[in-house]
């Protein structure tokens, strides 16, 4: 199985700059989408199907604002829309859509994470979402095995960003943020047990593992970027993959997908 994960920054303006065209060449199984900054009366009919792919997406109330999408080649048993924090759901970062047969549940995940960078208010909001989301992570891991595909806005270790010395106290890379992730990843009693599959393939990459790069100077150009965009699963999952991409050739965002492939069919 084949998935892919990319922060369209629009998915009208991804679509304008080949992002589609590139996915009919992919042969992915699933697809998730984040910022599609558009509603249903854009995205229904027009951005719903592509290369075999059926696309459901949890929108924003705020126009042209945030919002998911996941794609799958196979029907779900169930689509579970929000995760249930009324703040967070008005602003369309959750998407799951399960796949479960007897014996066994699986669920894939297309989310979001609230970015900081705006201003101390939203810092404060994207704290709260990591307040929410560990618990939910957690109580869904008892139940069932699970993808969750996004950005995160979080670049984890020192080999994830560029610049990191310098960013220590801008969000993405804050203390509190990068302790998160590790309380996420750690297999201590209470911590989350999750598995970042990119690094469990790649451990040591670093200027090839960046999925960012700011729009300001000329970061892409010099690939002063942030590794923001990940593939969460759980352990039984994770030991699964077999490969993981970060395409580059093609520029339809900000942000550049990631593809990893697992030995797992839906």
């Amino acid at each position: 199985m084949k998935i892919i994960t990319a922060n369209l920054n629009g998915i009208r303006s991804a679509a304008t700059k080949g992002f589609f065209e590139w996915l009919q060449q992919q042969d992915a199984d699933a697809l998730g989408v984040q910022e599609v900054k558009a509603q249903s009366d854009v995205v229904e009919g027009t951005f719903c199907q592509f290369a075999g792919l059926s696309g459901h997406f949890h929108y924003a109330e705020k126009k042209g604002y945030s919002g998911v999408g996941l794609y799958t080649r196979v029907e779900p048993s169930d689509i579970v829309v929000g995760f249930g924090v009324p703040e967070f759901d008005a602003e369309g970062r959750w998407i799951e859509k399960r796949f479960d047969k007897p014996g066994r549940k699986l669920s894939i995940i297309s989310c979001y994470f609230p970015s900081g960078s705006s201003g101390e208010d939203r810092q404060q909001a994207k704290f709260r979402f990591l307040d929410a989301m560990a618990p939910h992570l957690a109580k869904l891991k008892q139940q069932r095995e699970f993808i969750l595909v996004g950005d995160v806005n979080i670049a984890h270790q020192n080999a994830d960003l560029k610049n990191w010395k310098s960013n220590q106290k801008n969000s993405g890379f804050l203390p509190e943020e990068r302790a998160w992730v590790t309380q996420l990843l750690g297999t201590d009693k209470g911590h989350g047990g999750l598995v970042d599959v990119y690094r469990r393939l790649h451990p040591d990459t670093t200027d090839t593992c960046y999925t960012w790069w700011s729009n300001r100077g000329q970061a892409y150009a010099k690939n002063v970027g942030w590794r923001l965009d990940y593939q969460f699963a759980t352990p039984g999952i994770a030991a699964l993959a077999r490969s993981a991409v970060i395409y580059k050739e093609q520029k339809f965002s900000d942000h550049a997908p990631l593809t990893i492939e697992y030995d797992l069919s839906l």
